[in-house]
């Protein structure tokens, strides 16, 4: 199950994700914070483009998983596959576990509080590992497609 239409589909929803997540975690996020006054619009209009992405990446990381599944029936555990996983199961702790709870916490006003710095903290890693995990996907694509 390697034809080229497979394969062209792979590499599409790997530029949507992956490029999304450098697109604006790395550009877009910052620039709203460097340009607006308002950090409360700024924070609010980024965590909307967060959530798309986390959105995403839960489908196009989904389905990204099955193709390799059909493409390597014989090698279902490979490096690939383990990225997939990685980065499929922090964009759900972020998205379903961490995003709810930093949402509750700016409803109660408590965004200069300790722990929402500490909690925005977590998520900023999780956001910067699914980053680079899909840096990695990317470079190591296999070269024998």
């Amino acid at each position: 199950m390697n034809g080229p239409r497979l394969l062209a589909g792979e590499r599409i929803l790997e530029t949507l994700w992956v490029g999304g997540l450098w697109a604006i975690g790395y550009m877009v996020a910052p620039a709203l914070f460097a340009t607006l006054e308002d950090r409360a619009l700024a924070g609010t209009l980024a965590g909307v483009m967060f959530n798309i992405i986390a959105w995403v990446g839960l489908v196009c990381g989904g389905l990204l998983l099955v193709f390799d599944q059909l493409r390597r029936p014989h090698k279902r555990i490979n490096l690939r596959s383990l990225l997939l996983a990685g980065m499929l199961a922090l964009v759900a702790l972020g998205q379903f576990v961490l995003a709810p709870k930093v949402a509750a916490m700016r409803v109660e006003g408590l965004v200069g509080s300790e722990a929402f710095a500490t909690l925005h903290g977590v998520a900023s890693v999780f956001y910067l590992l699914v980053s680079v995990l899909g840096l990695v996907l990317v470079i190591t694509r296999d070269n024998n497609e």
